[in-house]
């Protein structure tokens, strides 16, 4: 998922006469989340990083290890994004002695990953239309939320 300071615009509610307020700090800058959703507890592991690359994924990955150490599997359903088959992420499964197995989505069907709707409940109510001044302030916003959101 992309957070970008540069606020998403968007639909908001506000007190009919008063006019919320946008801040674009200018130059925009971003950082980036990977997210597993475990279905059965409602768990959210995520990594964060400043590329949106296969090391962030891979970061995922080891996160996911760590989280279930005594899984003897650990299976993970995900879109079509090339950072989820690149010859990097295939060499750092293969160092994860075949623990961790990778379900593709078929193509154009986010629906169905329901991380996507993390993500989209994230944007509604945190990026989207936000008034943070800085890339460090809007991140903590993004963990507060992700810990303690209730659409899990």
């Amino acid at each position: 998922m992309d957070i970008h300071l540069n606020p998403k615009i968007g639909l908001d509610w506000m007190v009919r006469g008063q006019q919320k307020e946008v801040v674009t700090p200018g130059a925009n800058e971003k950082r980036y989340l990977a997210g597993a959703l475990d279905v059965r507890t409602g768990l959210l592991t995520w990594v964060e990083g400043e590329r949106k690359a296969s090391a962030l994924f891979i970061a995922l990955l080891g996160q996911l290890r760590a989280a279930y150490p005594k899984a003897t599997m650990i299976h993970v359903i995900l879109d079509n994004y090339r950072i989820h088959d690149s010859k990097i992420t295939q060499a750092a499964l293969q160092g994860f002695g075949g623990r961790i197995r990778l379900h593709f989505l078929p193509p154009y069907c986010p629906k169905e990953n329901r991380i996507e709707r993390v993500w989209e409940d994230l944007h509604a109510n945190v990026t989207r239309n936000h008034t943070c001044r800085t890339m460090k302030e809007l991140i903590r916003e993004v963990r507060e939320y992700l810990v303690v959101s209730p659409q899990r």
